[in-house]
């Protein structure tokens, strides 16, 4: 019989080989010809085994459950979230041979259930995305299980100084371009763990790199971010899964930000359709407000004569979303015409830039 150090140490070993058998993600360019001397490229996340950012985020989690103490043989694994994170950790749990649970809206896209349910996960939906966090620990409570928690631990489960997190393997796959150092990354807040990793890289490294955070304009990240009295919005925080919160996240670190930029959502989501084009391939709406983001940052850069380099991440893959954002007649029901916002994405990539308004 085994004993409970002996099946933690053959969980980490498990997870340990399959990130060795991983290979690193794609650092796609994705170019504006009209901009010579700045140059922007996407993190292609979804080309982890669960097709998104969030496969880093869930073997961290499981490494930092196991290596606590909180995660042994047979444990139930509970978690709250918009889906992705959900779909990774019924990954690891598969693995290790665990039960999963996943606490998620109903509005959440049907291809993230599909996922989950694929490898092995159940989902338990709540009605409002407030709801999650006590639904999930409440779970976990009745199961005798583990919630595993993302939106506290995803910041301290990530080792930031190395072990290849993302801001690492951005700066080693930089290191031959024109400009090796980005001036700026740009990614969203969905537990905030992303920037926090890279801004504290940076800081650690001493690379002149700043952070700007794209957020849904429904958030409450950007306004905690110029008001840290302001800890919660009433309405909701839109239709751009995996970011944007009603409340603020114990692992977004505003001090690690050097920027916030308010995306609303029609403009997120002509951005994923304005990318997903010229890339030949569909991106997620959270890569749309990346590159929104990323359009004012250098449009700001060309007209002040600055060069450069920013990062930015391609978080999923856009198949997820067939039946939302990339759906006309979901569209239409959720009264969002894309066309204007269409048209200003297109004019920046012709012109390199980025008229107001």
């Amino acid at each position: 019989m085994t004993t409970r150090r002996e099946w933690v140490n053959w969980a980490i070993g498990r997870i340990e080989a399959d990130f060795n058998r991983s290979a690193d993600t794609h650092l796609i360019p994705l170019p504006v010809p009209a901009l010579p001397d700045i140059a922007i490229y996407l993190k292609d996340e979804s080309s982890h085994p669960t097709g998104s950012l969030k496969h880093r985020l869930a073997r961290s989690l499981f490494l930092y459950g196991l290596c606590n103490g909180w995660i042994c043989e047979g444990t139930a694994i509970v978690e709250a979230s918009s889906g992705s994170t959900a779909v990774s950790e019924a990954y690891f749990a598969r693995m290790l041979g665990l039960p999963f649970i996943a606490v998620v809206p109903k509005t959440t896209a049907q291809a993230k259930i599909d996922a989950i349910a694929f490898y092995g996960g159940k989902c338990h939906f709540v009605d409002n995305p407030g709801e999650m966090y006590d639904a999930a620990q409440a779970l976990a409570d009745d199961l005798k299980g583990h919630y595993i928690d993302q939106f506290t631990f995803a910041e301290r489960a990530t080792d930031w100084r190395s072990n290849n997190n993302i801001a690492e393997s951005i700066f080693a796959q930089m290191q031959r371009e024109p400009h090796p150092v980005p001036r700026w990354i740009v990614c969203g807040a969905g537990t905030g763990g992303t920037s926090a990793t890279i801004g504290r890289f940076a800081r650690y490294n001493r690379h002149d790199t700043k952070v700007c955070v794209a957020d849904p304009e429904g958030s409450v990240f950007h306004r905690h971010w110029a008001d840290r009295s302001v800890e919660r919005v009433d309405h909701p925080s839109g239709c751009i899964e995996g970011i944007g919160r009603q409340r603020v996240e114990p692992s977004f670190l505003p001090d690690v930000v050097d920027a916030m930029e308010a995306v609303p959502d029609a403009c997120s989501i002509a951005a994923a359709h304005e990318v997903s084009e010229r890339l030949g391939r569909p991106c997620g709406g959270s890569t749309g407000t990346n590159v929104w983001a990323c359009a004012k940052i250098a449009a700001d850069m060309a007209e002040r004569g600055l060069k450069g380099s920013i990062v930015s991440i391609l978080c999923d893959d856009g198949a997820r979303y067939a039946d939302t954002i990339f759906d006309d007649d979901w569209l239409a029901d959720k009264g969002f015409d894309i066309l204007p916002q269409r048209k200003k994405i297109a004019h920046f990539f012709e012109t390199g830039t980025f008229a107001a308004g």
